[in-house]
């Protein structure tokens, strides 16, 4: 079975464009077969961007770790951040780097494996990480955040409370100076750590 986070190159393409509103903010990302939440903005990504508190974007610096189509990224961009968005999954790449030019909007998209190509570091790393992708792939991305993280800066992620939130707060507070559920909803944790 090939999943999101993986490159299938005989995948069909099928891409479609989502048109989307934040807090006033309009945006569009493109869609295709083999990525994460194709043909819509996800529950779990939507709530996230929504919970989503931060200074006056000013300046500061963004990562959308494990990227996909980009929306957090594109997102993240038009409010004025220095965006990085990263991603193993060449197609997603791709259709971030378009959804970014057509909007003229500036991001830096690499492909990466987790941190293994980003060199920076950040005011903020916000992600919905690929929680089927297996615990030590997940821990590397959420635990490594750490270390790619500016003095006082925040990781916001959102997980399920059924595919293992409340294990992974437990853990995370192991890790990270603090750990704060700042919403719940639908059986979705959104999480702010320091």
């Amino acid at each position: 079975m090939n999943h999101y986070f993986t490159n299938n190159e005989n995948l069909k393409s099928e891409i479609k464009r989502v048109d989307t509103v934040i807090h006033s903010t309009s945006y569009y990302f493109y869609t295709d077969n083999g990525v994460f939440s194709k043909g819509e903005l996800d529950f779990g990504t939507e709530l996230l961007l929504k919970t989503f508190e931060y200074s006056f974007p000013q300046e500061k610096t963004l990562l959308d770790m494990g990227c996909g189509c980009g929306p957090i990224g594109i997102y993240a961009s038009k409010l004025g951040f220095t965006v990085d968005m990263s991603d193993v999954n060449r197609r997603a790449i791709h259709l971030s780097r378009m959804s970014l030019k057509e909007q003229e909007l500036k991001a830096n998209v690499y492909e990466s494996d987790a941190y293994e190509n980003i060199n920076n570091k950040y005011d903020y790393i916000v992600s919905n990480p690929p929680i089927r992708v297996g615990k030590e792939k997940l821990y590397e991305i959420i635990m490594g955040a750490k270390e790619h993280l500016n003095e006082n800066g925040e990781l916001w992620i959102v997980v399920r409370k059924q595919q293992g939130a409340e294990s992974l707060i437990k853990d995370m507070k192991e890790v990270y100076r603090s750990v704060e559920v700042v919403t719940k909803k639908k059986g979705f944790y959104i999480i702010k750590a320091i």
